[in-house]
């Protein structure tokens, strides 16, 4: 089995001011003080982190083309700390001149001298997470920051010429209404991101909202509701010229982000740090999700010199191709499954329902729309090969996406026994 080689590293910086109410990743709380510099805690994480790269082999001489520093809120690292880190990277791996170099950042965590200092280094592209433009939201989900960070960030953005920027929202929040979430997303547009993503309250088990609340159930939006904030923002974003081109992702025209295309695509990816995931010679792997777990794996690792996970499967690589790729506008091609002719006419079948339900459509070569009204249409498309692609609608297709998922692994259980 032919694998694709790795050209992207997800780095994991775990520190934030506090744990969001929402929050279920990785993450270390340092409280209020934003200037880190010369702390044990981020000295010694650094280090650990660095030793795993310096410790990991490259495969093949393929530089990175992109480079995601992710967390927690990596805008506390200091910055030498940050430029150790991609030192580290460049010597191992190598880093193309003209790579995506990304970092979550949010407000209130950095100052202009800081940002410069960014750029110098080469970072391109900064996520910045707002989740709401109402500081009663903001309160209400654990958000260090109000409106004026925000509007202080962008106006930092402006003195250095920072324009490669995406904002994040989050909609079905505790006691939101359409009106609020329409009032962000004009908020967001008017500042003018090249990028937006805008996701949906996933409760878990173990945060702060997930003990207090429970799905569809006030004070949190009903599925009604939160269906309408989905399609408002698909309108609204669309119509101010983003392109929706993954569920939760819009852009503008080449601010795609090439980063996480590479995880919609299934593709190869070195991961880094405190609960970071890679996938690399088709073996998927976490590391611990606690400093000192984590530090513990990186004394065995350098001891050992690998890591024991199993091997994915041949039905593993298919579905989670599908998963992934069916996030995106341009959907899943056919050929991009590697599987057999009885598998594709599987996946159909299984797929009919929603064919005609116009929540999955079939894409031809040239990227177009395939019509499936009847059964009689529908058998003689699959007949002459016609479906080069299968995608979901939007919006239809994106919202009951789950139910979709549901079906196609359930259709393949048993291959997965």
């Amino acid at each position: 089995m032919n694998y694709s080689l790795p050209e992207s590293a997800y780095i994991h910086i775990p520190f934030c001011h506090r744990r969001c109410y929402y929050c279920d990743f990785p993450i270390s709380v340092v409280g209020n003080q934003t200037d880190l510099t010369g702390r044990k805690t981020v000295e010694d994480y650094t280090s650990a982190l660095c030793q795993e790269i310096l410790h990991t082999n490259a495969i093949a001489s393929v530089k990175l083309k992109t480079v995601f520093f992710g967390g927690g809120t990596p805008s506390l690292l200091p910055i030498g700390e940050l430029a150790q880190i991609l030192k580290t990277l460049n010597q191992q791996f190598g880093i193309e001149d003209q790579a995506e170099i990304s970092m979550e950042i949010d407000p209130g965590t950095f100052s202009l001298e800081k940002l410069q200092a960014y750029r110098d280094l080469g970072l391109n592209r900064f996520s910045l997470g707002v989740q709401a433009f109402q500081d009663e939201l903001l309160a209400r989900c654990g958000r260090s920051h109000r409106v004026k960070d925000i509007e202080k960030a962008i106006a930092l953005f402006e003195q250095v010429g920072i324009k490669n920027f995406s904002l994040d929202l989050i909609s079905g929040l505790p006691d939101q209404n359409l009106n609020q979430w329409q009032q962000s997303l004009e908020a967001a547009i008017a500042l003018n991101p090249q990028h937006l993503s805008c996701y949906d309250l996933v409760l878990e088990p173990v945060t702060a909202f997930g003990k207090q609340f429970e799905p569809g159930k006030k004070p949190l939006p009903d599925d009604e509701t939160a269906a309408q904030m989905y399609r408002l923002a698909q309108s609204v974003l669309t119509q101010a010229g983003y392109d929706h081109y993954e569920i939760s992702n819009y852009a503008r025209p080449d601010y795609q982000c090439r980063h996480n295309r590479v995880y919609w695509k299934n593709q190869a990816y070195y991961g880094f740090g405190m609960g970071a995931a890679s996938y690399t010679n088709g073996q998927r792997f976490s590391r611990p999700r606690t400093r000192a777990t984590y530090y513990a794996w990186v004394k065995d690792y350098l001891q050992s010199g690998s890591v024991d996970c199993p091997q994915t499967s041949e039905c593993d690589r298919f579905l989670e191709t599908l998963m992934l790729g069916l996030r995106l506008t341009e959907g899943v091609k056919l050929s991009q499954l590697n599987v057999s002719s009885a598998r594709i006419e599987q996946l159909l079948q299984t797929l009919e329902p929603y064919f005609h339900q116009q929540w999955v459509v079939g894409l031809d070569h040239q990227g177009k729309i395939l019509s499936f009204l009847d059964q009689k249409n529908f058998d003689k498309i699959k007949a002459v090969n016609s479906i080069d692609a299968i995608a979901l609608s939007d919006p239809n297709g994106f919202l009951f996406s789950n139910t979709i998922l549901t079906a196609l692994f359930r259709a393949f259980k048993d291959d997965l026994d």
